[in-house]
């Protein structure tokens, strides 16, 4: 009896453990993240030269991270304010999300005084984004998504996540380094009507490539006559050219032209709350009826999601916007980023002049923003990391925040190195 008892154990434990082993036993490694990968390898590099041109965060002049001192400001009066840390509403803070979507319009933006404007807080532009494709898997009948080419990368996982179909159209030119606007042009004509078109409002990701207002406007006119859906990703308002109302002029420009756009706003880069994950998702509607109806289902989509936005960061930005002294203090620190970035552009270009390259380095400062289509190619990118400790992603975009006064020389007479 005992012996049996022993073996039925026995069988039982055996069964356990290859029932639970078994689980995930198809679960395959995936693959890394490349911009991950390339700071992984900057942290096991031990030289002094060492360059980190892969990171997707604003960094001072030192190479360290920054803090505004509006934010720091802001921190101070909430806390002797004294403010709990309840949830917030589904929606998510309403002052945050008023002025959110004002920064972003315009405070004269009728949309916004006619209430026709359905806005909710978000987990920053990731979330944003998220939350606007669900919700168009759900309700809008083009379910296909056209995205530029390239684009960021998550553009493409979270529209097929949500059950969106992902195209793409042209938009960088590999030859000149800039805006392929006639394959743009044509690949979102030939898109069926009622496409999502999905558009950088500045700054693009990854290329720093952006239209011209005229170009804009052509564009506008273009997925009015498709009637095209426009989404826009807004990660960048002040931190591009330094004037916020300047880098708002496209999604301002399709407002004003009658689009009801979909509009995902993040907080991260331009008031640097990168971990505080505060965005905004906002839809144009065609009444306040309909800003109603949409904004309930916002509320039913978010709450099995997440339930509540984080309340902390929402408070700095509607402090900041709210009050007239700190949105001036914000102003100018946000165009101090952006002027330094602007700046080091300058540097690289005039610093590869001066050490013998003669190749046009132009389409570095044409372009805007964090980053820079280099026109690098893979094998340069390797000689970068192997001969000089500098390292980007291997289809040549670098962050221009990772160049400061101490390192651009060096850089530019990399790039000459195995440019020439």
């Amino acid at each position: 009896m005992l012996t049996r008892s022993l073996r039925l154990i026995n069988t039982s434990s055996k069964l356990v453990r290859n029932y639970s082993t078994s689980f995930w036993s198809n679960v395959q490694k995936g693959p890394e993240d490349p911009i991950l990968g390339v700071s992984i390898a900057f942290n096991k590099d031990t030289s002094p030269s060492k360059i980190n041109l892969g990171v997707g965060a604003y960094r001072d002049e030192n190479g360290k991270p920054y803090v505004l001192e509006c934010v720091k400001k802001a921190d101070k009066k909430i806390f002797e304010a004294g403010v709990d840390h309840e949830y917030a509403p589904i929606v998510g803070l309403a002052s945050f999300n008023s002025l959110s979507v004002a920064l972003a319009l315009g405070e004269d933006c009728k949309a916004i005084k006619d209430k026709k404007i359905a806005v909710i807080q978000t987990l920053s532009g990731t979330g944003a984004l998220r939350v606007a494709a669900e919700f168009l898997a759900r309700f809008y009948p083009g379910k296909t998504a056209y995205v530029p080419n390239p684009t960021w990368g998550n553009h493409n996982t979270i529209f097929a996540d949500s059950g969106v179909a992902v195209k793409s159209y042209a938009y960088y030119n590999p030859q000149n380094c800039g805006l392929n606007f006639d394959g743009m042009y044509n690949d979102i004509n030939a898109a069926p009507n009622g496409s999502i078109i999905l558009l950088h409002a500045c700054a693009h990701n990854p290329t720093g490539v952006d239209p011209s207002i005229a170009q804009w406007k052509k564009i506008s006119q273009l997925c009015k006559d498709k009637q095209h859906f426009v989404l826009f990703d807004f990660a960048y308002q002040g931190f591009a050219s330094g004037s916020p109302e300047k880098d708002a002029e496209p999604v301002r420009l399709f407002v004003a032209d009658g689009h009801q756009i979909g509009l995902c706003q993040s907080f991260a880069k331009n008031f640097g709350l990168y971990g505080q994950r505060i965005g905004a998702f906002s839809l144009i509607t065609g009444t306040p009826e309909e800003a109603l109806a949409v904004e309930s289902q916002l509320k039913i989509l978010v709450r099995p999601m997440y339930s509540n936005p984080p309340i902390f960061g929402a408070r700095v930005v509607s402090t900041i916007l709210s009050n007239k002294e700190l949105t001036e203090q914000w102003r100018t620190e946000v165009k101090g980023m952006a002027d330094r970035i602007i700046g080091m552009r300058e540097s690289l270009v005039k610093y590869l002049k001066q050490h013998g390259s003669t190749k046009d380095w132009s389409h570095i400062t044409n372009q805007i923003g964090m980053f820079c289509y280099t026109g690098l190619t893979p094998e340069q990118v390797d000689r970068l990391a192997s001969e000089f400790h500098i390292y980007l992603t291997r289809n040549g975009r670098i962050s221009i925040a990772g160049i400061n006064s101490k390192n651009v020389e060096y850089l530019a007479k990399a790039i000459h190195a195995v440019t020439k």
